[in-house]
């Protein structure tokens, strides 16, 4: 087989179950199994029901990937994994996989950082990453503004980080508060179709002239808050309350933010493309008005189609691609999880285990 091998990806850090396969930037297949229907009656993902939807698809997911890139498993020439952050019993789901599939192929192991991974979702539609470029990550439990240069090689640099909860978590609670369906992210952007953004003045967070020191960083737990306040002192004048006008306005506080800060950043480090990714990047106001501001700045937008903004292995098989390719040491089959890793690196530095008694 000629190029680079085919590289299988796997994720489960959380409530998706994805396997993809990627060989030199190419995605040749990938499957997705979700659990957010269990979970939706809980209000949110229920490790323990995360980790056991886990093995019920793991096995069916990646046959389903091979089926549509029309390979075998003599086909690859390596395994990646998502080994940090998430969730500590789904990620090792997906390791202890990985590992049987690395041994019992013989190929190399890689441990891939998660949002590591959703950064390289975006090559598989566009190609290489710029270097310089400036990466929004915007998902459930991640907010991060990221100048990335060479993603695989050279260390991330951290602009800024969400100080509380991220994007899609007020997302969520605030779905939850104004009687919308989990999850609320999707939720949201449907009820602010037939909204007025304008509706309510929700604040923009670390944006005032006083957050001079905090520009690149975001809170969305005082956004989150008013939002439910406003939400009470509705309900406590009437049964009435008019959800489509509250989300879109609470949409639009949280792209005006997230755009902002990123065109920003942009261009106090004279950088021209701007790469979103992540589940937020679905939402249809995040993607609209990114694209104005980018285009107002001149500024190059890069975002990833739909299916690869949401957790997935083909994101995963693109870092393990990349990985590959630069010649990165794999990890060895001793590979632990890392639940609360830290993005410093596209590929995670195996952890020791605990010694025994």
């Amino acid at each position: 087989m000629r190029g680079s091998p085919v590289v299988l990806g796997i994720e489960s850090s959380c409530d998706e179950t994805g396997a993809g396969l990627v060989r030199d930037g190419k995605l040749l297949g990938h499957a997705v199994a979700s659990s957010m229907a269990e979970h939706a009656r809980f209000g949110g993902v229920v490790p323990e029901i995360a980790a056991r939807a886990h093995v019920h698809s793991m096995q069916s997911v990646v046959d389903k990937a091979l089926a549509e890139a029309g390979l075998s498993f003599g086909d690859i020439g390596a395994v990646a994994v998502t080994s940090g952050p998430g969730l500590a019993g789904a990620l090792q789901v997906g390791v202890a996989a990985a590992k049987g599939y690395a041994y019992a192929l013989d190929v190399p192991l890689y441990g891939v950082h998660h949002l590591a991974g959703h950064v390289a979702a975006d090559t598989l539609e566009h190609g290489p990453l710029p270097e310089p470029c400036m990466v929004l990550i915007v998902s459930g439990g991640h907010t991060s503004l990221l100048l990335v240069r060479d993603l695989v090689r050279d260390p991330i640099v951290h602009l800024g980080d969400t100080m509380d909860d991220a994007a899609g978590e007020c997302f969520d609670k605030v779905a939850r508060v104004f009687g919308l369906s989990y999850p609320g992210g999707p939720a949201i952007d449907r009820a602010a179709q037939s909204g007025d953004p304008k509706a309510v003045a929700f604040p923009r967070p670390l944006t005032a002239p006083r957050d001079r020191e905090d520009r690149f960083a975001f809170s969305f737990s005082g956004l989150k808050t008013a939002a439910a306040r406003w939400a009470e002192k509705h309900r406590a004048a009437g049964p009435e309350l008019p959800v489509a006008d509250g989300a879109a306005s609470l949409q639009e506080a949280v792209a005006d933010v997230l755009t902002r800060k990123a065109v920003a950043a942009c261009r106090e480090h004279d950088v021209r493309t701007l790469v979103v990714v992540g589940g937020v990047a679905a939402n249809s106001r995040v993607r609209s008005l990114a694209q104005a501001r980018c285009a107002s700045a001149g500024i190059e937008l890069r975002v990833p189609p739909l299916g690869l903004c949401t957790d997935n292995g083909a994101m995963i098989a693109a870092v393990g691609d990349l990985l590959v390719r630069s010649g990165a040491k794999p990890a060895p089959l001793d590979l632990a999880v890392d639940p609360s890793a830290p993005l410093e690196y596209a590929a995670l530095t195996p952890l020791p285990l605990p010694a025994a008694g």
